[in-house]
């Protein structure tokens, strides 16, 4: 009879790790050369189990045991013909996963009036197109790269969908338990490749979170040439996301439409989605370099505890 209670929790434990078995977390990184994948993804999965850690320590004991359920998708290197150098970001991401929030300075900068005054101005771009080229370089670059997908030049913006293709096709046709997170420009690469998976190869399932950081997905500029941007009703957007979740932290320019629900709400009407999210109010992201202080790099984002949550609830549901 005492070997009962130690039957029964074998069993128990056996149960949880064959049902964790079948989740998958899909990253799509934004643009920019990133590291070789195997460096990029085991410095991204740091970042993220930092994270989760912070938010709910015991599931990230849980997740610990899974790093071959978390996928990077490399189209940054299809893209860009290189790979950065992996020594340059490695005592900034050490400084980061040390430092357990951020520091007055961080939040000044955040918020300070220069960063403002550059939304605005961007805020005017995203309106009156023809302003872009005043813009400052760095805009106009990510405005120069936003332009080279959408115009799939040399099919380019194909063969990046292709790989996030790859890797989602036969998880919604196992109905395996999917976390997709977007960062920057990757979150527009997966919502045009879900968009395609349901409307042109029709094929069944669904992501369960669809996690959106410094998204510039609620920009006109970007709404306008998305899929699906010509068709109507259901048609006009994604219908194989359960749970849609935005993530944008402080001053982060590329996420300057911060609220998405406003623009994809026709969603919820249409009953092709359960619920969408906007977290964007008191969310820092405290990634520094030599360059200073960056609010949208995704290394900074994935070590938040609101992007943990995000994930660790999803990881325990």
């Amino acid at each position: 009879m005492r070997t009962m209670p130690r039957l029964k929790l074998d069993c128990e434990n056996l149960l949880s790790d064959t049902s964790m078995d079948n989740k998958r977390i899909i990253f799509v990184p934004g643009k920019n050369p990133k590291p070789r994948e195997d460096q990029h993804r085991a410095l991204l999965w740091r970042a993220l189990m930092e994270g989760v850690r912070r938010a709910e320590p015991e599931i990230a004991r849980q997740l610990e045991g899974y790093a071959d359920n978390f996928s990077v998708i490399p189209w940054n290197f299809l893209y860009y013909h290189e790979y950065k150098d992996i020594s340059i970001d490695l005592p900034w991401i050490d400084a980061l996963i040390n430092q357990h929030g951020p520091t007055e300075q961080d939040v000044r900068e955040a918020e300070s009036l220069h960063v403002k005054l550059d939304r605005a101005l961007l805020t005017l771009a995203d309106i009156f197109h023809f302003l872009i080229p005043l813009l400052p370089e760095v805009v106009r670059n990510t405005a120069k790269e936003i332009n080279r997908y959408f115009g799939n030049h040399d099919n380019i913006a194909c063969e990046i969908r292709e790989l996030l293709k790859k890797e989602l096709r036969p998880l919604l046709s196992n109905n395996d338990k999917i976390m997709l997170i977007g960062h920057s420009l990757g979150s527009v690469i997966a919502y045009d490749t879900l968009w395609e998976l349901c409307h042109l190869e029709k094929l069944p399932g669904k992501v369960d979170v669809f996690l959106t950081i410094g998204s510039p997905l609620g920009m006109n500029y970007v709404q306008r040439r998305l899929k699906g941007t010509q068709d109507h009703g259901k048609k006009h957007f994604p219908t194989n996301i359960k749970k849609w979740v935005n993530i944008s932290s402080v001053g982060d320019a590329a996420a300057l439409d911060r609220v998405f629900l406003d623009d994809f709400c026709p969603m919820l009407k249409l009953g092709i989605i359960e619920s969408i999210e906007d977290h964007c109010q008191g969310i820092y992201n405290f990634f520094r370099n030599a360059e200073g202080l960056n609010v949208h790099r995704s290394y900074g984002y994935l070590v938040n505890p609101a992007v943990g949550k995000i994930i660790a609830d999803w990881w325990q549901a």
